[in-house]
């Protein structure tokens, strides 16, 4: 008798959100391995390469949705920059995409093995006219929306464009969608007034882009074609007491829980923070505060899968160096994730 063939070995896709990953690199996009400080505290900009390196490796994922990548600018390319970083650590991801690029120094890029997927920007919407459209205008657009419900829509623009991603896998074309939504932390302010109007436009600002994203969602839907939405989303249902000025998180809007259930997205910690609100949950950001003196956790990152993709049977990892028994147990990547940055990576395995 023959021996039966090996199942076909999934399709791996992770996010991560890299913290201040655009300092390890020079102009030339070179990863600077030196002494010289990082901007995660009381950390070499080496230290954080070699934390980097293992936790790529330990991924081993066909793409990654890279948040918070390395700038790209004048002088500076997120391209060269990722794909030297991947050669540095000897990574199958060996290429590179970007699209609209962002007027920070965080871009949204996708590091890919070219072996396994075929992947290309691939942007939809009608460009928008110079104050904006609505409907579900290009990202690198202006979006109106009504969102104080005053009669008059407000212009809203991407600090950050989502990254639209048509992805090749033999016998299979997918969509994904990389995200890193509006923070809402208030920064800057000089009084508690001030920073309460500043926490609150940017709740408002960070809702608006969740609903401008539901909006393209909602036609890939409609044209019946396989969806991924990744990334930070910088919210979760009952994060912040704001919420409920507005009635709903960008979650929410995202998964689209009030809709029928052909138009909802899936994603199990989401699900899991939805129906408990209080008590344990899954995290995947750990940030330290300084008053209380404390760590505290926030599930921010995400990967929300249509209906088709969530009756395959995937499964969801959040690689957290000390709630994940499977990550804990390999030798020196718990302290590379805590090194590596404030998030941790989260993967699909779809089959």
């Amino acid at each position: 008798m023959e021996p039966a063939a090996p199942a076909p070995r999934p399709l791996r896709l992770a996010t991560y959100n890299v913290e201040w990953f655009n300092s390890l690199f020079d102009d030339a996009g070179n990863p600077q391995d030196d002494d010289g400080p990082s901007h995660r505290y009381g950390l070499s900009r080496a230290r954080q390469l070699a934390a980097l390196r293992t936790v790529f490796a330990a991924l081993d994922a066909d793409g990654i949705m890279v948040i918070e990548a390395p700038d790209t600018g004048t002088r500076r390319s997120t391209v060269t920059a990722l794909e030297r970083f991947a050669a540095s650590a000897g990574l199958r991801t060996t290429k590179a995409l970007t699209g609209f690029m962002s007027g920070t120094e965080q871009e949204i890029a996708f590091l890919y093995d070219p072996l396994r997927i075929a992947a290309r920007h691939d942007p939809k919407g009608p460009p928008s006219p110079k104050r904006g459209a609505h409907g579900a205008p290009r990202f690198d657009g202006t979006f109106r929306y009504d969102l104080d419900a005053d009669g008059v829509s407000e212009q809203i623009r991407f600090s950050k464009p989502p990254l639209e991603i048509a992805l090749a896998i033999p016998g299979r074309d997918l969509r994904l969608i990389g995200v890193h939504a509006k923070s809402k932390a208030a920064h800057g302010y000089h009084s508690p007034a001030e920073g309460l109007r500043i926490a609150i436009d940017n709740r408002r600002k960070q809702l608006a882009e969740c609903i401008w994203l539901r909006q393209r969602i909602d036609g890939h839907l409609a044209a019946g074609e396989s969806l991924i939405v990744m990334g930070d989303l910088n919210d979760g249902p009952g994060l912040d007491e704001y919420e409920k000025l507005f009635g709903r998180s960008g979650v929410e809007v995202v998964l689209g829980t009030t809709l029928s259930p052909e138009r909802r997205l899936f994603d199990p910690h989401a699900s899991m923070e939805l129906a408990q609100r209080i008590g344990l949950a899954p995290s995947t950001a750990r940030f330290y505060v300084p008053t209380p003196d404390q760590w505290l956790e926030a599930l921010l990152d995400f990967i929300m899968v249509s209906p088709d993709l969530a009756a395959r049977g995937p499964h969801w990892r959040i690689w957290h160096p000390l709630n994940d028994r499977a990550t804990a147990a390999i030798a020196g990547l718990p302290e590379a994730l805590l090194d590596a940055s404030d998030h941790f990576p989260v993967t699909l395995d779809l089959p």
